[in-house]
């Protein structure tokens, strides 16, 4: 029997109860609250509640009272609170993707995925508070993958190797997502730019930075470097994007060696 001869009830079973339901493998509940109700609906409410207020936030019971039901009603439709985040977690990735670019734009597509991405972040900071509960199986969460597999297509690269990079791009886009997210955060509660910048700082630490204790510091902190006192001119771009275009630099040299059959590293 081949893969695609298994039956939506198969598949069902195969997947998290939350990833079933986001493929619409499920059945909905036959009898429940006259008023009717959908599984899009208590998400979209579970997702406007976690944006306002934080992923603890988020309990059946306050769903059910905002949308006027019970919890026991909402058990329907979604039976557990793991299932109902690997739902929101999917809900935020319905994101509109850019139109595909051709082939030799492969690093403008990259920078599209990656900066997508941290935009989920920033744009639901709950986001990441969510466990891993493993590989990516939900409808849109796959279709994020599909996104950054796009510039792979037709690259001198085998199924792993093109997995690899995308796992690559997206824990760098991971990695900043929730910093931007956190800084975004900090800001919102009452901090400044400039104390992430560290320009409140910059006066301080020349003061207590010396050379014989910190060698290779000092002379970056001494420069203003340390402290964002010279971005005006930077010509690389923001911490982000000069990060993400050496990540762009390996992976085109990585390219150029498969294309001419080197081995050397």
């Amino acid at each position: 029997m081949s893969n695609h001869d298994i039956t939506p009830e198969e598949a069902a079973k195969m997947l998290p109860a939350g990833a079933a339901l986001g493929w619409g493998l499920v059945k909905p509940p036959q009898r429940g609250p006259k008023r009717e109700m959908s599984i899009d609906q208590i998400v979209k409410k579970a997702v406007e509640i976690a944006d306002k207020d934080g992923l603890a936030a988020v309990s059946m019971n306050r769903i059910a009272s905002e949308l006027g039901f019970t919890a026991m009603s909402l058990y329907r439709y979604i039976p557990s609170k793991d299932d109902l985040l690997i739902l929101m977690q999917d809900a935020a990735c319905d994101i509109p993707l850019p139109p595909e670019r051709p082939p030799h734009e492969w690093r403008a597509s990259m920078r599209e995925y990656v900066m997508g991405t941290i935009d989920i972040f920033r744009k639901h900071p709950w986001y990441a508070d969510i466990p891993i509960f493993g590989i990516p199986v939900a409808p849109n969460n796959l279709r994020i993958v599909d996104w950054a597999l796009r510039p792979l297509r037709d690259m001198p690269l085998n199924d792993y190797e093109k997995m690899s990079v995308v796992l690559l791009l997206s824990s760098y886009a991971r990695s900043c997502g929730m910093l931007q997210r956190d800084i975004d955060r900090a800001i919102q509660a009452g901090s400044s730019e400039e104390a992430f910048s560290g320009l409140n700082y910059s006066a301080a630490l020349r003061f207590l930075i010396k050379a014989e204790q910190y060698p290779d510091l000092y002379p970056i902190v001494m420069s203003g470097a340390y402290t964002g006192e010279n971005d005006g001119e930077n010509t690389v771009g923001s911490d982000v994007e000069f990060g993400l275009e050496r990540i762009l630099d390996g992976i085109e040299h990585y390219l150029n060696r498969s294309r001419t059959g080197r081995t050397d590293k």
